[in-house]
């Protein structure tokens, strides 16, 4: 089907972009000698994952254990669950485990881990856990000169469990939005999982993996030596917080929401389009950063920027575009944007957006669009 055929709203992936993305992060990785285990909650659809793995992946990162069965079903068997795991989730793992699955879990505290091993003597079978490794104050982890790591880590081995090894998320890096910053934390979120795997070893644990990631540092760092692996999962897409932190430009953004003109309000110079938050999502990103973007930029059917419009408010089915600047000139809206009228929006936050949708129409260079599923939940 065409665009224009499409009902709206519709979330679109450009296929040519989406592909110039994978090739570009793989690339640059293969350049500094690690192993790329992409994030796939951004997606959660099979078609893209089997684009990124063809490219040269080694394997994913899921974020919940529905993806890691969805993905382990379509045949990829070496799987890290990047969320620390708790206990009534053990079983469900162990399952997966059990009918072949590479799946490694990961704990960033004593108890977590005396949980799995505690488990783990039960069933008489063993989990591979990584530890994780907070590098940067923004989320989860063990700070690498803590005790606990090392606690952790004799918790683990002495029980019988397999220590895989460390990992950490640099997710201030959606706080930067220069150069010389994000190649800061990226050497900091490195030499910081470094030393922490450097230091179970010192302790006579082994820790064979290195992993480290996040979408600006993973395209920001400059070396990479002791690491074995890098994640990133919104690259395939990129969205306007990644083009505000510096690391896209607006023409590498693959994934749009189709809307339709379905309304105006002359004395506000409001557009009304059928893209709401429901489509949208709430995700305000831009607002914290230097260009604030409402709800997302709009973009002609051929995916040109409107770049003095934006996607200011958002109800739940309904969106409005209004001028970007507020000494903006308006021509008569009726004229510019007929009822009927199809536009595209940029999303702040593809990984939000594109969860708002049973399914991807993948985009091709000759206009055609094929479906692609997702899946939703836990």
């Amino acid at each position: 089907m065409k665009l224009d055929q499409l009902d709206t709203p519709a979330a679109l992936v450009d296929i040519p972009r989406m592909n110039r993305n994978i090739a570009r992060m793989q690339s640059r990785l293969n350049a500094l000698g690690v192993k790329f285990r992409p994030h796939v909650k951004t997606t959660k659809c099979r078609e893209v994952v089997h684009a990124q793995l063809a490219a040269g992946a080694n394997g994913i990162t899921v974020s919940t254990l529905k993806e890691a069965e969805a993905f382990f079903a379509a045949g990829v068997t070496d799987i890290l669950y990047a969320v620390s795991i708790v206990p009534s989730k053990l079983p469900r793992a162990m399952a997966l485990r059990q009918r072949g699955c590479d799946l490694k879990l990961v704990v960033d505290n004593t108890r977590a881990a005396v949980e799995v091993a505690r488990y783990c003597a039960g069933q008489k079978e063993a989990f591979e856990v990584w530890i994780e490794v907070d590098t940067d104050g923004h989320r989860s982890g063990i700070a690498p000169e803590q005790d606990a790591l090392l606690e952790v880590g004799r918790i683990l081995h002495d029980s019988g469990v397999k220590l895989g090894g460390v990992m950490t998320h640099a997710g201030s890096s959606y706080e930067l939005h220069t150069p010389d910053a994000l190649s800061a934390l990226a050497e900091q979120e490195r030499a910081g999982c470094v030393r922490a795997a450097q230091r179970l070893r010192d302790a006579g644990f082994p820790c064979d993996a290195v992993s480290v990631g996040s979408t600006p540092t993973a395209l920001s760092a400059e070396k990479l030596d002791g690491v074995s692996e890098v994640r990133a999962g919104v690259y395939v897409f990129f969205d306007l917080v990644m083009r505000n932190i510096g690391v896209c430009s607006t023409d590498d953004i693959a994934l749009s929401v189709l809307t339709t003109v379905i309304g105006h309000q002359p004395e506000k110079d409001w557009v009304i389009v059928d893209a709401g938050w429901m489509a949208m999502s709430r995700d305000r990103g831009t607002s914290r950063q230097t260009e604030d973007l409402g709800y997302g930029l709009p973009c002609r059917l051929d995916g040109t920027p409107l770049t003095d419009w934006v996607l200011s408010g958002a109800n739940q089915e309904h969106g409005i575009l209004s001028p970007a600047h507020e000494t903006q000139q308006t021509t008569n809206l009726a004229t510019r944007f007929p009822i009927g009228t199809r536009l595209r929006i940029l999303p702040n936050h593809a990984c939000a957006t594109g969860t708002q949708f049973p399914e991807y129409h993948a985009l091709s260079a000759d206009g055609e669009t094929t479906v692609w599923s997702r899946f939703h939940g836990w």
